[in-house]
Order: structure tokens, then C-alpha cells, then sequence
């Protein structure tokens, strides 16, 4: 999809949500050579100590979220090494993980959220990263993000990108009084069947801690308890619980307040030229005043991984400035790139990322031990068997 006014609209939109609730660095991604993507392609390879056999660098298999790469990315860097990327998505943590404990193989790179990967390193399904191999990640990487992630060391991933999670919501389809800057506004009853939550264990949970006053990665029995009575009584609001279409649901008015990610959300703002999808000037993003919480998606090499020298190469090429700028013009959200973050429009840039005094409302999902997870899975299966939606 291409954005090319993607930077001024998502601006206004997410400025709304933001108010209430070893080597040197690459170029900054636009001014130098003919063409910055292909430029960056020469320098990552570099960076990984990647040579590309001769025919051709083969296939590179990554297992990752929808719409998360601009195309014009994807399609520079098979050119410019000759070989083919092969995107497989998933929509949830665990639906990946479960894939994986499964036998799913032939990945090469998976982006999971951070709090995740700790479990990951521990099964076996990913390994540690070689430092040598990522130069460009550690020369280019922002270190204003590091109170955002779990591991600034990179011993097993590399950050991409970050969301928040809030609402999707239609400007005019909000009751008089009701405040969709408040996880509140999931109890509104003038909205009953008109709410989606997202199909995820830790943000569904964590709303409900969030909510009722807890921490988001709380593992005390009753803290969880509430939280799970919260969601209870949300649900009988909810119509479904969704990850993925709930980006299109808002936009055709079947749902009217989303609970998603900043991301999805600004795509479906700011609309799809290329496809002839407009703008939606109706739909907004709000962040909860209580709360909300804030997840980095990491890229991680797969143990298996059969071509783990073109996965260096792309991860160095996904620190390139030129290449993360026309990511995050793409996705909506911040890379922890320098380069790519200080070549955005200057208005984009402070509106994507994050201001520094809203930083305390913003709750890094963490890992979680085997106990704790029991603990959440129990009280998942009890939110999700309770009453009609699924």
C-alpha cells in the first residue's frame, strides 16, 4: 500500500490520541545515491558480512504480522540480492508460538512481541544472535527506546517496531458522556454489540488489570481475578473477539469502538491511494487516561533458520535510515532507527513518537513465568467460555 500523504494525516490523528491520554551511522534515508533503498541494500549486506552466492541469495522465509514491510522495501531488496522474501503472517503471540511448539518450520526470521521471546530462547526455537553479524543495529539503533525494550543487549532480537494498543473508534458513533479515552468506555451499554477486543490473551488481561488499578503484567492470583470479573462485564458488549478484521469492521461502521493497535489504526485513517481507499477523517485513536500498553515486535532468527546469512542482511537493511523511514511512513508507527526516525517530516516524528510525559501512562508487556502464564491461560479460557462470544 502506498501513503505518500500518509505523514500529515496520521499526524493529526495520532496528536489527538497522544493528548488525551560498531560502525557509523548509515545515511538518513533520502538524499544520497539515485536510490536510498538500493543503497541501503549494499550497506546491510555489508554490515552482516554477506556475500550472495553466485545465481542468487535464495529464499528468505519470515513469519510476522500483516501489512508490517513496505512493499517497495521487500521488493528492493530481492532485487538488489536476487531472492525472494516469502511473508507468512500471524495475528496473535500465541497463535505463533502455538504454531511453532507444534512442528511449524522453515522460517528463517519471526517477529514476536518482546515478551515473548524470553520463552522462545528457552524452548529452543530461536537462537542467539551473532554481534558481529549485526553492525548497523547497534550503530544505528535509537537508545531513546530503551526503557521501551526487554533487552537493549540484543543477545536474541533486534526491535522493529513499536505499538500501543487503544481504541479504533467512529468519531460520531460515541455517546453523549461516554469517554472513549477510558477503558470505561468498554462498559458503555449504548455500544452493546458494537465492541470488538482483540483475540490476544495479554492485551485482553491486560486491559482488565489496567482497568481495575493493576499492574499489566500483574501475576497475583486476585489482581487476575479482577481483572477477569472486568472482562466479564465488558462482554456482554463485545461481539467478538477479532485481531485482524476489526481494522476493516470500524471503517464499514460494523463496529464502532476496536480495541487495536496504533499501527493498524493509522493505515485505516489515512486510507490506501494506490488502492483508492480514502482517507477516513471518521475514525479516530484514543489511549485510555488509566493506562495502556506498549509492545515491541523484535526481529528474532529462528533456530532452523536455512539462509541465516540473508536474515543478518535483512536485519541490517531494516536499520538502514532510508529503509526504516519508509517503514514507518508505512506501518504508522516508530522504528528505533536514528537515521530513519530524524529523516521524517519534523511534525510526524514528534507525533508517533511517544512524548516523553506520557511515557509513565504507556505499560511495557512483559515476560512471564510458567506460573504466572498458567495463571493467565485459566483465566483466558474462563473469559473466552463464558457467555456467547468467542
Amino acid at each position: 500500500m502506498k501513503r505518500t500523504t500518509f505523514a500529515k494525516t496520521a499526524c493529526a490523528a495520532l496528536a489527538a490520541a497522544l493528548a488525551s491520554a560498531g560502525c557509523a551511522p548509515s545515511n538518513g534515508g533520502g538524499d544520497a545515491g539515485e536510490n536510498p533503498l538500493a543503497d541501503s541494500v549494499a550497506a546491510a549486506a555489508e554490515a552482516a558480512r554477506f556475500k550472495p552466492p553466485e545465481g542468487g541469495a535464495g529464499e528468505l522465509h519470515v513469519y510476522t504480522w500483516s501489512d508490517y514491510f513496505a512493499p517497495d522495501v521487500i521488493e528492493t531488496f530481492e532485487k538488489e540480492l536476487g531472492c525472494k522474501v516469502v511473508i507468512d503472517t500471524f495475528d496473535s503471540n500465541e497463535a505463533m508460538y502455538a504454531k511453532l511448539k507444534a512442528g511449524g518450520t522453515g522460517y528463517d526470521i519471526i517477529t514476536p512481541s518482546s515478551y515473548q521471546i524470553a520463552l522462545m530462547a528457552k524452548e529452543g526455537m530461536i537462537r542467539e544472535l551473532d554481534q558481529d553479524r549485526i553492525a548497523a543495529v547497534k550503530a544505528n539503533f535509537d537508545t531513546s527506546f530503551e526503557s521501551q525494550i526487554l533487552d537493549p543487549s540484543f543477545r536474541y532480537s533486534v526491535p522493529y517496531a513499536v505499538t500501543y494498543t487503544g481504541f479504533a473508534y467512529l468519531k460520531d458513533k460515541i455517546p453523549e458522556g461516554a469517554d472513549v479515552n477510558s477503558w470505561s468506555i468498554l462498559g458503555c451499554e449504548a455500544l452493546k454489540g458494537k465492541i470488538t477486543l482483540l483475540d490476544d490473551i495479554r492485551e485482553v488481561l491486560g486491559a482488565g488489570l489496567l482497568a481495575t488499578g493493576h499492574d499489566v503484567n500483574a501475576t497475583d492470583p486476585a489482581a487476575i481475578e479482577e481483572a477477569v470479573q472486568q472482562v466479564l462485564k465488558w462482554k456482554p458488549n463485545v461481539r467478538k473477539f477479532d485481531s485482524e478484521s476489526y481494522k476493516t469492521e470500524v471503517a464499514s461502521k460494523a463496529t464502532y469502538v476496536g480495541q487495536g493497535y496504533s499501527t493498524d489504526v493509522m493505515q485505516v485513517i489515512v486510507g490506501d491511494e494506490e488502492a483508492g481507499v480514502e482517507p477516513r477523517d471518521d475514525v479516530g485513536f484514543a489511549l485510555p487516561k488509566e493506562g495502556f500498553s506498549v509492545a515491541f515486535d523484535e526481529m528474532v532468527l529462528a533456530s532452523d533458520a536455512k539462509n541465516a546469512g540473508l536474515a543478518y542482511a535483512f536485519m541490517n537493511y531494516i536499520y538502514q535510515g532510508a529503509v526504516a523511514k519508509a517503514n514507518m511512513e508505512y506501518i504508522g508507527g516508530p522504528n528505533p532507527v536514528k537515521p530513519g526516525i530524524d529523516a521524517l517530516d519534523e511534525d510526524y516524528r514528534e507525533q508517533i513518537v511517544l512524548p516523553a510525559e506520557l511515557l509513565p501512562k504507556a505499560k511495557l508487556l512483559k515476560a512471564l513465568d510458567d506460573a504466572a502464564m498458567d495463571l493467565y491461560n485459566k483465566a483466558w479460557d474462563r473469559i473466552k467460555a463464558t457467555g456467547g462470544t468467542k
